[in-house]
């Protein structure tokens, strides 16, 4: 749920009509207006992690650590845990 306090308007240009046409099946299948719909998905998408600061998070992580491991001493270990 979007927060009453703040509100923020967002204008989208240039949507196909296909697109829109579209959007507003899926809302009119929730029960939604278009706008609530699309507060909601954009609410959602927000809170979803972004890959590529993930993957940039991950890669500082291994290069601080000074650690290298081969795939094969992944498997390993992996191997290992389950005896």
């Amino acid at each position: 749920m979007h927060n009453a306090c703040m509100v923020t308007s967002i204008t989208i240009r240039n949507v196909p009509d296909e697109v829109r046409d579209e959007l507003a099946e899926r809302a009119a299948r929730k029960g939604q207006s278009l706008q609530a719909y699309l507060v909601d998905a954009l609410t959602e998408m927000s809170t979803r992690a972004d890959v590529d600061l993930l993957m940039e998070r991950i890669r500082a992580r291994k290069e601080a650590s000074g650690v290298v491991l081969s795939y094969e001493d992944i498997l390993d270990a992996i191997d290992h845990g389950r005896r």
